[in-house]
């Protein structure tokens, strides 16, 4: 099959080469992709939708659960269908542990390791030189997910991660410094640090603590957002920086009050038997310390069910721990056997059905979780980065508090892209709805 021959002749007698990503999982393959479609953008490729007709697509995949599997597998196989003629690309997660799987879907399989090469590898392909200039600029995005920190050392039992991404390293800090510079200067409002496990960040005897005080104070950045913390990282001293900033009022800098702590269980004998690094009596301890040095803050979790061997007890435990912990919201997910990690191996798997039973209770706990931290901020004024209209044309635009608040609200102005208080009136949308207080410049 001549898979790199295109017929993109313009009118004008330029070559166009539309190129789409599709990103599933973390914030970490987030990161990577915004990387990796910068390179393409400033080489002349014209970014797509990932649904798009392209001549490229590229799916960063997932692993960490076999449904993350199965929806990488039936992009790729979509992507196919929808242009025969088009190269297909799987990198990531997936293609670092499974390329075999790949093969038959995929044009060209690509593990981590040369994730970051991916534009030189298609560079060296046989693709239409490209003579037009690239647009810059066209598409303006508030967030910017910025990669600190890659690879995990010491695995639980259940994770594929260490296996997929098992080098781990910390980005110099003038590279990450520099880099959110110019996504300042692109016009980025805020700038999200992102890793396989950010605490854990060192690079020369520069801690995370440091890295974040050289960002604030070295840099424009208005807001500044960390990924998944484990609760073992936070310390007093660490939490001093949020009292250093200016918290949630949008005068910046702000280091947003949003603390992701993944607990995986409310259940001490799961939590053992994952090779967790903390006990609850620890997770609950962290949790205090935010509350009292960070008013307001958001501590949204992970919660898996029907961890092998999980008994109706742990599962009743580990639901009435997230009940009491007043969390802002709780990502759910079922066990899911990765091959190579131990858990995989464990006798007493968990019943589909019954893991599935126990997903939709915590699904409807996060549900009440979520609306009572909401509650607590009823007819405050807060400041909102607005990210785009919900449906174009519509004028109702949605954002992120700070604290990681979802508000909606409706303006005859555009908000792209602006950070603009709102009172929040009003529950909507597993959100808040928010009345502008003021006029603003349109």
């Amino acid at each position: 099959m001549s898979l790199f021959h295109y017929n993109m002749i313009r009118s004008n007698g330029q070559r166009d080469i539309r190129v789409a990503f599709y990103t599933l999982g973390c914030k970490l393959n987030q990161a990577e992709t915004e990387s990796l479609a910068s390179q393409f953008t400033e080489a002349g490729y014209r970014l797509v939708a990932p649904n798009d007709k392209a001549d490229i697509y590229i799916a960063n995949t997932c692993t960490v659960t076999h449904i993350a599997d199965r929806k990488s597998r039936h992009w790729l196989r979509l992507s196919k269908r929808r242009n025969p003629e088009a190269a297909v690309i799987a990198t990531g997660c997936y293609a670092q542990r499974a390329p075999q799987d790949l093969t038959q879907i995929a044009d060209l399989v690509i593990d981590n390791g040369k994730k970051e090469r991916l534009l030189e590898i298609v560079e060296n392909l046989s693709l239409p030189a490209r003579i037009y200039s690239p647009t810059k600029g066209s598409v303006i995005r508030a967030r910017s997910l910025i990669k600190i920190q890659d690879g995990c050392r010491t695995p639980c039992t259940y994770c594929i991660v260490p296996i997929v991404r098992p080098h781990e390293y910390s980005l110099p800090p003038h590279q990450i410094v520099g880099e959110i510079r110019d996504k300042i200067a692109a016009g980025y409002k805020e700038v999200v640090l992102t890793g396989t496990k950010i605490g854990c960040y060192e690079h020369d005897g520069t801690n995370l603590k440091d890295l974040v005080e050289r960002i604030l104070y070295g840099t424009d950045v208005q807001r500044l957002r960390l990924s998944s913390l484990q609760p073992q990282e936070i310390s007093a001293q660490f939490l001093s920086l949020w009292q250093d900033t200016k918290l949630g009022t949008g005068t910046g800098p702000t280091l947003c009050r949003h603390f992701h702590l993944a607990l995986q269980s409310g259940s001490n004998t799961v939590l053992q038997r994952m090779k967790r690094c903390y006990s609850l009596s620890d997770y609950r301890a962290v949790m205090i310390l935010i509350r009292q040095a960070v008013p307001g803050a958001a501590i949204t979790t992970d919660i898996m069910v029907g961890f092998p061997g999980e008994t109706d007890e742990e599962f009743e435990d580990s639901y009435h721990f997230c009940q009491q912990a007043g969390f802002a919201n709780i990502h759910v997910f079922p066990f899911s056997a990765r091959p190579g990690t131990e858990a995989a191996k464990m006798t007493n798997q968990v019943k589909y059905q019954v893991k599935k039973d126990r997903a939709h209770r915590m699904l409807e706990l996060a549900g009440y979780c979520r609306h009572d931290f909401c509650e607590q901020f009823l007819g405050q004024i807060m400041s909102v980065l607005w990210e785009k209209e919900t449906n174009a044309g519509n004028g109702i635009y949605s954002g992120l508090t700070d604290n990681y608040i979802r508000v909606f609200t409706q303006s005859s102005k555009p908000l792209n892209n602006k950070i603009v208080p709102v009172k929040l009136a009003s529950f909507y949308n597993k959100g808040m709805w928010g009345e502008l207080t003021h006029e603003y410049p349109g």
